[in-house]
Order: C-alpha cells, then structure tokens, then sequence
C-alpha cells in the first residue's frame, strides 16, 4: 500500500481563507484542520469553507446503532445543524437490527436524543427514487432514500473511524452507503448484486461506493459540504453495536467542500501520527486496500486526492 508524505500544515485565520472545490491546480483542494474537537471548533471549521448552503439543508449524520456509543451525538452536531438551519437525514440498514425497520429505527433516533436538536427525516421511510451514474465503473444507478429530493443541499457530518469492510469510513462512505436506500445499501455492497453483498469482490465494492459518490455529487453540485471528526477512532464502524475499543489518540476536526480531499487528510494523518496505537486502525485500513475507493473517486472526478491542510 503506498502512503503519502503528510503536507505540512499552515496556519491561517476563516476570515482570511476561502476555498473553492479545487483550491489550486498545484496544491490541491484546501482542508481545514483543528486539533480541538468541540462543537464550536466544528462550527469555525464549516464558516471558515466560505460556502452558503442554499435552501432546505439536510445534515447527513449516523443515528447510531443501538449499545454502540461512537457516532457522533446531537449534541455535538446541534452548532452545525442550528447554523443552517438543517434537517438530520439518515437511511434504513440493510443488515438486521433496530435501524433495518423504519418503526425500529424512529425509536433508535428518539432514544438517542436526536430529536430533541432538531427535525429528523428518514428519507426511505416510505421509498426511494434512483439517481443515475452514467459513467459508474460497477453500478449504473444509486438507489437512494426518496426524501433526498427534498433537499437543496447537504452538510454532511462524518465520524471517521475504521470499518469493517471498507477499512475505513468517512465523508464517501457517509454519502455512498449512508445515503442509499436499504435495497440500494445491498446493491453498493454487492456491486450491482444484492445476492453478494456480503462476499463481493473487494475492489468492485470500493468501486461501487466512488460510483454513489459520483452521483450525489452530481445531484448536489457546490451545494454541499463536509466536517469529518477524528475522535473515539475505533477499527469498526458505528454500525457495529460492540464496536472494538479506540487503541489511538483523537487528533482532531476536518472541513472541507471535497469529499476525496478530507477522506484522504484524515487517512494520512493517521498514518503520520506518532501514537503507538495507530497500528491496529493502519492494519484495518490497508487490509482492506481502503484507499482504493479514494483512487476510484478521484478518476470519477468526485475530488482531489492532494490537498493542502490549513490548521485553524
């Protein structure tokens, strides 16, 4: 697995920075980076992107799965949501559990405390519409929650952490698999095969995210944006009820208006870290061959794998 040389961090003010998609040709999409993880540190990051989300704004989160305790809490999110104004959206599972059943998972989301922060929407509650992927190399159409047409534009808060089949999850993942309908979960993980979504070839199933990527992406224009939260960083993902204990260190929050850019910044200041823990979450990540699905977004034009972090 070939790793990149960390990019030096330079320090700069959100009233001096604003970033478009693609901040130089040289450098690379901007990356906001602090190494304070609070609410309001979340908030400077996502002002310091210069970028207005227009209209209703969905604020894709992970509501958590029922006894795990590492996805990200409303109160957390409550600065960010109460900013634009947002609605928390989220999709049904594909895997059995209390979020498979939208009547089991409404009670996750109350439980959780969500609700109390802001409105809720789970957006295959009642169906899904398909957005098409002309150029996808694994899956032609993205079948997501049908209620992602009532949006205008997306804050899309991640907590990155390891993951159990795709070696780590992030913004790409929060967008392919996160906002994909239950059937439309089955058919990213079995790259076009629902049958196989449990033993798809590796690649094909890195493949077939970037290709959701692509098409929410193309759905959503500059209409959205993405704070990815480094902390509590297990080697499985929240979906995980018993999700194996943090080995690492937090490191901090990222904000960014590329989805490729700031899943790369947080794999490489990983990689980079001086903990001693971080050889669990390297082993799960490369095990998995996790950077494909960067290689695949970046050809699919979804973003930049280079990048230049900006510490805030």
């Amino acid at each position: 697995m070939q790793r990149r040389d960390f990019l030096k961090t330079a320090a700069a003010t959100s009233a001096t920075i604003a970033s478009p998609l693609f901040a130089d040709e040289d450098e690379g999409s901007v990356v906001y980076f602090t190494k304070t993880i609070t609410p309001e540190k979340a908030l400077e990051l996502y002002r310091a992107l210069g970028r207005k989300l227009k209209g209703k704004v969905g604020v894709k989160t992970h509501s958590g799965e029922p006894t795990g305790n590492h996805y990200l809490k409303p109160d957390f999110l409550k600065p960010l949501v109460d900013e634009v104004d947002g609605t928390f959206v989220e999709c049904n599972t594909a895997y059995p559990g209390r979020r498979m059943k939208t009547e089991d998972h409404w009670k996750v989301v109350e439980e959780h405390g969500f609700k109390k922060v802001a409105p809720f929407d789970i957006m295959d509650a009642e169906k899904e519409i398909e957005l098409p992927i002309p150029n996808g190399k694994q899956i032609k159409v993205n079948y997501v929650g049908a209620n992602l047409a009532n949006y205008d534009s997306l804050l899309v808060t991640s907590h990155f952490k390891g993951h159990q089949m795709g070696g780590f999850g992030g913004a790409l993942k929060n967008i392919s698999i996160g906002i994909a309908s239950s059937r439309g979960k089955a058919h990213i993980h079995g790259a076009g095969d629902p049958e196989r979504m449990w033993d798809c070839e590796q690649n094909k199933f890195l493949e077939a995210m970037a290709d959701a990527c692509r098409s929410i992406l193309d759905k959503f224009g500059e209409n959205i944006a993405f704070v990815n939260v480094m902390k509590d960083l297990s080697i499985d993902c929240d979906c995980n009820g018993a999700p194996h204990k943090p080995e690492m260190a937090d490191i901090g929050i990222l904000a960014s208006i590329d989805p490729v850019a700031i899943d790369q910044a947080c794999y490489d200041l990983v990689v980079n870290s001086e903990d001693k823990g971080k050889e669990s979450l390297i082993e799960r990540m490369d095990s998995r061959n996790a950077t494909h699905i960067l290689e695949a977004a970046e050809a699919l034009g979804v973003g930049s794998r280079k990048y230049k972090l900006i510490e805030l």
